[in-house]
């Protein structure tokens, strides 16, 4: 008799997972993969990075799956992962760029890969949607994170204040504060 996975709740899929189960934490990758793909690509603004990025985050959250508490909601916990890589990947960028120019003007020898948007981007909708996701993207951590979890991922106030150990209205502030800077820079009414 086979047991389906998709009736188990995530604290029951994480237990059969360590169980050894592979399945099972194949099924908390199929309910979970949007939701962390929204939330690191609206972090970092760049889709191909992303799906990088959400691997990297299952992998660790399949390495952490032990430490995982059932009474916690695994999406705040995947959450909570998923911004660790996209504050890794923001200071892997960060050295990238520092050795780049640090690099002499004859050395043709080393390349280091630009950040750069593909020119595939012609359709007018995917380029609106590309030019919003690096405003936001290039928003301070403090001021992205929240917007990302709240307005993106559809957390409540109270789930993102948890997950960033923030108050509730520190989360609404900040989220003032982000959609107010995007406006400005996108120049929307």
């Amino acid at each position: 008799m086979s047991l389906d996975l998709a009736s188990l709740n995530d604290g029951e899929l994480a237990a059969l997972s360590i169980a050894g189960r592979d399945s099972a934490f194949a099924e908390i990758m199929r309910r979970h993969r949007e939701p962390v793909y929204r939330i690191i690509v609206g972090n970092i603004g760049n889709p191909d990075e992303a799906l990088d990025l959400v691997q990297e985050t299952f992998v660790s959250a399949h390495r952490a799956l032990g430490r995982y508490e059932a009474d916690r909601p695994m999406r705040r916990w995947l959450a909570t992962i998923a911004l660790n890589k996209c504050r890794d990947w923001r200071r892997r960028r960060a050295v990238r760029r520092l050795f780049a120019f640090a690099l002499p003007l004859d050395d043709a020898s080393i390349q280091v890969a630009e950040d750069r948007v593909l020119p595939d981007e012609e359709v007018a909708g995917r380029e609106e949607m590309a030019r919003v996701a690096r405003a936001i993207a290039e928003l301070p951590a403090a001021l992205r994170e929240p917007l990302v979890l709240h307005t993106l991922q559809d957390l409540s106030q109270a789930e993102t204040a948890v997950t960033l150990s923030i108050s509730e209205k520190a989360v609404e502030t900040r989220i003032r504060r982000a959609r107010a800077r995007l406006t400005e820079r996108l120049g929307r009414t």
